[in-house]
């Protein structure tokens, strides 16, 4: 009896492991006839196998999912957009969300299928889970959701999104920069490769449209965020976040970008930054206000000290750049952002600063229209320079401005020079340039 149940018991285990083989055999094969429609474009031809593979072999690989996704997006089939969405998320909760979130919330937006609600419910999920998978456009259409609801019952949502939103963007952007840096080097040499190129490409195709981002986040948060509004706000704030050094650091900072030093409490939050956070980055800001306060002294010795405290280059480069801001002489701003440059070459941001304390002293620098106008064309040099150097530093509207106040060619005509010749801008900003 024993021999006969052994028997059986094998029988069963043999069959049951040759079905599941053929089964096994059957995805694999309706996944790859799948996969070959899709990646040749016979997006209709995909569907069949597409649904198949999600009804009978759903845990077989996320991949079914990813170019399910595009199958719906290119046919424009919003029903089986749902059903990749909802059969991913019950089959793959934990592999790449984030991402499937967002890109669902670009396909319902696009066709028109849901309300701003709806897809802002979806962006609300995607967020939550990684805001860094998220498209750049999606990461933009949320903070304006929360923008749009939070910004007369609950402002410091907003400003706790924004400044989530513009630290991962940073992350970003200081990856990206990183990435460019040697193959711009290799590019300049003509050591480039084929593959690197295309790699330069789209690193600087993805900076540039993070850097729009992170430009079109200030813009929004500009409707809120001024000084008026900011010092009341923080003021109510203070004594619940004292001992919170993240949210002290951005109300610092926050207070330090809108130009708001001047109120006693942004000098309370900085203190109290320093002493519960003590950092490069909070250092700095008591040593402006000790410069502010007349203690030059004093100031120059905590800005060394701050400065050795930190060990990061790309850091140690904002710090500079921070106290070139800060510092009334323009000759000697623009050195300290040189500096900065020399931490991290690549610092769009630094170039942009000279570029705009050259524009600031057109109407100075020239005895007539000529010559004034020939100091845009340093800064709009310099603007061009850190869009070469560092793509998602926002410089595009810098270089749109700067291009709108060059000479035109009436002017340089009615001057009697030559385009293409060189001109020296003679007062402080000291540089020989070229006639456009």
């Amino acid at each position: 009896m024993k021999k006969i149940t052994y028997v059986l018991t094998s029988l069963f285990l043999f069959a049951f492991v040759v079905t599941n083989a053929q089964a096994n055999q059957e995805c694999t094969l309706k996944y790859n006839l799948f996969k070959g429609n899709v990646t040749t474009k016979k997006y209709e031809e995909a569907k069949p196998d597409l649904n198949w593979l999600m009804d009978n072999c759903s845990k077989l690989s996320v991949n079914i999912y990813k170019y399910g996704s595009k199958v719906a997006d290119k046919t424009k089939d919003a029903v089986l957009a749902k059903k990749v969405y909802e059969t991913r998320l019950a089959n793959f909760p934990n592999k790449e969300t984030a991402k499937a979130h967002s890109d669902y919330a670009t396909f319902l937006s696009k066709n028109k299928l849901a309300s701003d609600d709806e897809i802002f419910k979806i962006l609300e999920l995607a967020y939550g889970i990684s805001p860094k998978d998220m498209s750049v456009k999606n990461i933009y259409k949320y903070f304006e959701g929360v923008l749009n609801k939070y910004k007369d019952s609950d402002p410091q949502k907003v400003f706790d999104t924004y400044d989530d939103v513009v630290e991962s963007v940073g992350e970003k952007l200081d990856d990206y920069n990183k990435k460019i840096s040697p193959l711009l080097v290799k590019d300049s040499l003509g050591t480039i490769d084929a593959k690197e190129k295309r790699r330069l490409k789209a690193y600087t195709i993805n900076s540039k449209a993070l850097g729009q981002v992170e430009g079109g986040l200030d813009a929004k948060l500009s409707e809120i965020a001024t000084c008026e509004r900011l010092i009341p706000i923080y003021t109510k704030d203070f004594d619940a976040n004292k001992d919170n050094g993240t949210w002290l650091r951005r109300a610092v900072s926050r207070l330090y970008n809108k130009g708001c030093q001047t109120d006693p409490l942004f000098e309370k939050l900085a203190v109290r930054y320093s002493e519960v956070s003590p950092s490069a980055d909070a250092c700095s800001f008591v040593a402006g206000i000790l410069e502010k306060n007349g203690k030059k002294a004093e100031a120059a010795k905590k800005r060394k000290e701050c400065f050795d405290l930190e060990t990061d280059p790309l850091k140690k480069a904002r710090l500079k750049l921070r106290e070139a801001q800060g510092t009334s002489s323009k000759s000697r701003a623009r050195a300290l952002a040189y500096e900065a440059l020399k931490f991290n070459p690549n610092m769009g941001k630094a170039y942009l600063f000279i570029a705009s304390l050259y524009a600031k002293s057109a109407n100075s620098c020239g005895s007539d229209e000529f010559e004034k106008r020939m100091v845009y064309v340093a800064a709009l040099n310099k603007a061009q320079k850190a869009q070469r150097v560092d793509p998602g530093c926002g410089a595009g509207r810098y270089i749109k401005s700067y291009k709108g106040n060059v000479p035109s060619k009436k002017l340089i005509f009615q001057k009697g020079v030559t385009s293409g010749s060189s001109h020296k801008i003679n007062c402080w900003v000291g540089e020989t340039v070229r006639v456009p």
